[in-house]
């Protein structure tokens, strides 16, 4: 699994990356919070471990820019900080982050804490996967929401995805619905 790290003090950059190279994972390294912002826009990261304060874009900006993303694919957040505390945990929370962890780094906790997390990964790609079962008529193809509507097949997935379309004839269609227009010319 691809995992990013933002995190602006160098040494406790080396050592997560080499805790989590010892794990396994592939990590992606930012700098700070800008870089790990620009890097998330570019790349497909399902797990993101921020420090809390960095220059320019904090953890908690971040977090909150990452959540704005609509993708089809959960992101889970783990904060580190060196802030403790419940306001500063509950500041977290509401910002969106998923696991707080307070510095210095505990490598048995943070190892149980990836395990957290990828059971939780996994299990919002199976709920994604149940999601995909549509109720569909089997007349008009309209697909019925949770709300017990019915959509047509274009509003609905619009609605529930990021896919766009783009409307072509099949050759199967083409051929039983305008093979007269074809002889004709």
């Amino acid at each position: 699994m691809k995992v990013m790290i933002a995190e602006d003090d160098p040494v406790s950059r080396r050592i997560l990356e080499k805790f989590l190279a010892n794990l396994g994972y592939s990590a992606t390294v930012c700098l700070d919070g800008k870089q790990a912002w620009e890097t998330y826009q570019q790349g497909d990261y399902r797990l993101i471990i921020s420090d809390w304060m960095m220059p320019e874009i904090d953890g908690l900006e971040l977090v909150r820019r990452v959540r704005e993303v609509k993708r089809s694919a959960y992101c889970y957040f783990i904060l580190l900080t060196a802030k403790t505390g419940k306001t500063n945990f509950l500041a977290a929370m509401d910002a969106g982050v998923d696991d707080y962890l307070t510095k210095p780094l505990n490598g048995d906790e943070i190892k149980v804490r990836l395990r957290v997390a990828e059971r939780i990964l996994a299990l919002r790609s199976d709920i994604q996967i149940l999601r995909g079962t549509l109720p569909i008529c089997a007349w008009c193809k309209h697909i019925r929401d949770d709300d017990r509507l019915w959509h047509s097949v274009e509003k609905y997935i619009s609605t529930h995805t990021d896919a766009d379309f783009s409307h072509s004839i099949c050759p199967a269609c083409e051929s039983r619905h305008f093979a007269g227009l074809r002889a004709q010319s």
